[in-house]
């Protein structure tokens, strides 16, 4: 592959990965309030790896190789841009050839291969940091789904049991307790003084 062919191809997937600011998490739909893109959770989730890996090593005395567990929050939704976003209802009906969109999506770029064995990793969940990864995943769901009941969504609470029973490890239970008795408007409305009023 030639030096233009290999920038052409390195141009194209970061089109492809401009999509998902465009494509919709499609589970808001049902849920009646809230919203965001794909991007926007993946961005959230790759935040949400490195809390939980720092947490992990300081928890278990373990060494968890942060880099690629970030990697793979940033990546884990990218064939989102192929496949779009199935939410749980569209699941019972539809079935995604993952393999091929992974495929399709690694060729032409030299890191295509690296970007394919951290989705299969994800998606295979044996490994420390594939368990983290997902569960950052759902960490994001959690919350979101925390700032829709803040601001009244009748069915939060409902989707919420169901998105703690998917987490796998214990650190990733202990942050979710935290975060459903946390105010998701405290980390800037903590502070009821008069400045609110003044400005000083």
């Amino acid at each position: 592959m030639t030096e233009p062919d290999i920038l052409t191809g390195i141009a194209n997937f970061l089109f492809e990965a401009g999509m998902l600011k465009r494509t919709p998490r499609s589970g808001f739909q049902f849920l009646g309030s809230g919203g965001e893109s794909v991007a926007e959770h993946s961005f959230r989730t790759a935040c949400i790896t490195y809390v939980l890996g720092s947490m992990e090593e300081k928890a278990s005395g373990q060494k968890i190789d942060k880099d690629r567990l970030l990697r793979m929050g940033l990546f884990h939704d990218l064939l989102e841009a192929r496949t779009g976003d199935l939410n749980y209802v569209n699941k019972k009906y539809v079935k995604v050839d993952e393999s091929r969109a992974r495929s399709e999506l690694a060729n032409g770029i030299p890191f295509g291969p690296e970007i394919e064995a951290l989705l299969v990793e994800f998606a295979e969940g044996k490994t420390k940091e594939a368990l983290l990864a997902r569960d950052a995943d759902q960490l994001e769901l959690i919350l979101a789904l925390k700032e829709c009941k803040d601001t009244g969504s009748r069915y939060a609470d409902e989707w919420l049991a169901f998105a703690l029973r998917r987490l796998k490890t214990g650190t990733a239970k202990e942050l979710a307790a935290r975060i459903l008795e946390t105010d998701s408007s405290l980390w800037w409305f903590s502070d009821k003084s008069d400045w609110w009023v003044t400005g000083k």
